[in-house]
């Protein structure tokens, strides 16, 4: 598909992860499925898929979460992206990502994992880092709670107040980062916040 994107939210299935921090990349893509009245539904690729548009006349978008877990996610994505003719470069990662604070958001093309599982799959799927992301801050645990242990439980009180900010920001991004490319969705989405 010439003018396709294929969003993939990152995350572990079933209830025990939903509302995890780990799962946040899924989260984000649910918000841009809610924004357009998409369900989900079942794909051969191990995943479930919303096939919708950035807005009529624009881009096909393929929203995508992977029913496997977080560490194995490569195959559902390499999986979509040949099914569907998208190149990596068209291929948006979306994942939580603990070295940005909560309530902030970065966006990239290729580069190092940075330690996540997730992220690192991929790239081992897809044969290449060179795919843009869209990283979800989930801050580091505080004190000496174990990081593992941090991104699979679910977010805090305080947090939670402010996720559908942080969902709907990071939802933004991707829209921003397929319309108007990276540069544009990296100098809004990367300036302080007012």
């Amino acid at each position: 598909m010439a003018d396709a994107w294929l969003i993939v939210g990152l995350g572990n299935p079933g209830p025990r992860y939903e509302l995890t921090r780990h799962n946040v990349g899924q989260l984000v893509v649910d918000e841009l499925a809610a924004r357009r009245g998409q369900g989900f539904a079942a794909h051969k690729a191990n995943a479930r898929v919303a096939e919708t548009w950035l807005r009529p006349g624009a881009a096909k978008l393929i929203l995508a979460k992977p029913n496997s877990f977080m560490n194995v996610s490569g195959g559902p994505v390499s999986s979509l992206a040949k099914y569907y003719g998208i190149e990596p470069a068209r291929v948006v990662v979306v994942h939580d990502e603990l070295d940005i604070p909560f309530d902030t958001i970065k966006l990239k093309i290729g580069g190092g994992h940075g330690g996540h599982n997730g992220v690192r799959d991929v790239a081992k799927a897809l044969a290449t880092p060179e795919f843009p992301r869209v990283r979800v801050g989930i801050g580091r645990p505080p004190g000496r709670q174990d990081a593992a242990d941090w991104v699979l439980d679910p977010f805090g009180a305080t947090e939670r107040k402010n996720l559908p900010i942080l969902l709907g920001d990071a939802a933004d991004a991707v829209e921003q980062l397929v319309d108007e490319g990276l540069v544009a969705a990296q100098q809004k989405h990367h300036a302080p916040r007012a």
